[in-house]
């Protein structure tokens, strides 16, 4: 893929997370001051199509990323820095290394993420918060999608110990069709080992997900729980 057309992946990627909204050439081209004309952001657009990067969802006349365009963007991903309160909130809870304090941060986690977290403190004790967070994503809203969200919440005990084993320690992403949880979604895991305590923490949301920052959360949970 050349550099235009990466560049154009990525700042639709971006602004697909931001708005929940399919994307359309005018759109990049004015928001983004691109230095080309609609003409040829709509010709690099129906080429990334044609690749599987991107999807034009219903009669929409814009695009969304596919599973495929998400997988490429990670790859190139900058660390993102949190602010300075969001790593004070973080902080103060995870101190104590306790199962209390782990589900404190893990409510606020889901609330500065916007996504559902989970913390399995070891392979039979879950516990999860922020599920109502999946069901405001606007791509969520359709009922047979609402179905299969309360489908995951039913079975994310069940989930959550299958897969326990075989998450490697440190941070792990699942995308898609990749994801345990169902090909709707993304997750963002990480097992860590404290004391003779192997735990799984985990955010789940859409495939739209703010990757850049739930993964610089993630990196920062990991940080603060293994080095105390």
């Amino acid at each position: 893929m050349d550099k235009r057309k990466e560049q154009l992946l990525y700042i639709l990627i971006k602004e697909h997370i931001s708005t929940g909204l399919p994307v359309g050439s005018s759109i990049l081209v004015d928001k983004y001051k691109l230095d080309v004309s609609s003409a040829t952001v709509r010709n690099e657009m129906a080429s990334l199509e044609e690749d599987g990067y991107i999807m034009q969802p219903h009669i929409s006349a814009g695009r969304v990323p596919t599973e495929k365009a998400y997988k490429k963007y990670i790859e190139n991903l900058r660390d993102k820095k949190l602010k300075t309160y969001e790593t004070k909130i973080i902080s103060d809870c995870l101190s104590e290394r306790s199962e209390s304090s782990f589900k404190e941060a893990a409510k606020n986690i889901s609330s500065l993420s916007g996504n559902t977290v989970f913390w399995a403190f070891h392979r039979h004790n879950l516990y999860y918060t922020g599920i109502s967070n999946l069901f405001q994503q606007p791509e969520f809203r359709e009922f047979n999608l609402v179905c299969d969200i309360s489908a995951v919440i039913d079975k994310m005990e069940e989930i959550v110990d299958e897969v326990f084993d075989k998450i490697n320690i440190g941070e792990s992403i699942f995308i898609g069709s990749d994801n345990p949880f169902g090909d709707i979604f993304s997750s963002i895991f990480v097992k860590y080992k404290l004391n003779d305590n192997i735990g799984l923490f985990g955010l789940i949301g859409p495939l739209r997900m703010d990757y850049e920052r739930n993964i610089a959360l993630a990196k920062f949970i990991n940080e603060r729980i293994i080095n105390k």
